[in-house]
């Protein structure tokens, strides 16, 4: 006779285990949607403040942004601009490399030397903002392109900053490729391999249009840290809000704006507080249009295997 504990007693144990799981984890999933509708719910209520005073249009498509200025206007375009500027350079900057360096550790790297490699690259995301931005003024700015490549440029612009931005997101890119170019089943690569084709076809040819859904989430989240990035962009950008031509010239981005506004000088739901919420809330839809629109396109290459 057994003395152990009876097998009908452990299913319901198990039963038991699994629920407390499962209402864990939809517990975890409820604080997380619950925490954006907060983030939503604070932005709205002030912006919406705003917008009884300033009409939409008017905030859209307005060329000057002066709200602490005597002669107060409200377009927002300046701070988009400023914005573009920085998170198109930082693109080319951060895309170019980070693709590279996922192929290097993905498809050329020994595991030894991506062990090393990899972490040494993922340390670039733990360096404080703060630190870049002191970075591209005292480093970028004045020794590099001033001094190395002899772009004349000011103790503010938006050229340094972009490139530095770009640098910040490296990391972010080529991390979550290369996991997705890793992820890409052995079978396609030995498959071309045995057809004729070298490794860098392979690479190019099968491994990188396999993984491109992966690739475009990096590139997206990349576009999403850079577009909310903040103290590279208020230190080495300017804080002069214009629509600028040229990145040479100093521009202030919607980060900046919110970085420099948010220090206490105006009155809790004073017009001019309430500026910092209606920017909030563009920068914020900016960013989920972003994200609408990368999910569309992973849904539409993603590719099963």
């Amino acid at each position: 006779m057994s003395t152990g504990q009876s097998p009908s007693l452990r299913p319901s144990s198990n039963r038991i285990g699994e629920r407390i799981i499962l209402t864990g984890l939809f517990g975890a999933a409820v604080i997380s949607v619950l925490t954006t509708v907060a983030i939503v719910i604070s932005l709205v209520i002030p912006a919406i403040s705003f917008f009884r005073e300033i009409p939409v249009t008017e905030f859209l498509t307005g060329t000057r942004w002066t709200p602490n200025f005597a002669v107060k206007d409200y377009g927002v375009l300046p701070l988009l601009v400023g914005t573009l500027w920085t998170t198109a350079i930082a693109l080319v900057v951060a895309v170019p490399l980070g693709l590279g360096a996922a192929m290097l550790l993905s498809e050329y790297a020994t595991d030894r030397v991506r062990r090393v490699l990899k972490p040494v690259l993922e340390l670039l995301a733990g360096v404080p903002s703060v630190v870049y931005g002191f970075f591209a003024l005292q480093f970028v700015g004045p020794v590099l392109l001033n001094g190395v490549l002899g772009i004349e440029i000011g103790t503010f612009n938006v050229l340094q900053a972009g490139l530095v931005l770009g640098i910040m997101i490296i990391p972010t890119i080529a991390s979550l490729s290369e996991d997705a170019m890793s992820a890409v089943p052995s079978a396609l690569r030995q498959g071309s391999a045995a057809l004729g084709a070298n490794r860098m076809q392979t690479t190019l040819r099968v491994v990188f249009p396999a993984a491109v859904s992966g690739i475009i989430a990096a590139i997206v989240l990349g576009i999403s840290r850079a577009v909310g990035e903040t103290m590279i962009l208020a230190i080495a950008s300017g804080s002069i809000a214009q629509i600028i031509t040229d990145p040479r010239d100093a521009a202030q981005t919607m980060t900046g704006f919110i970085a420099q506004a948010a220090t206490g000088e105006n009155a809790v739901g004073s017009l001019a507080y309430n500026t910092l919420y209606a920017v909030g809330l563009t920068l914020f839809l900016i960013t989920l249009l972003v994200n609408v629109v990368s999910i569309s396109l992973v849904r539409r290459f993603r590719e099963a295997y």
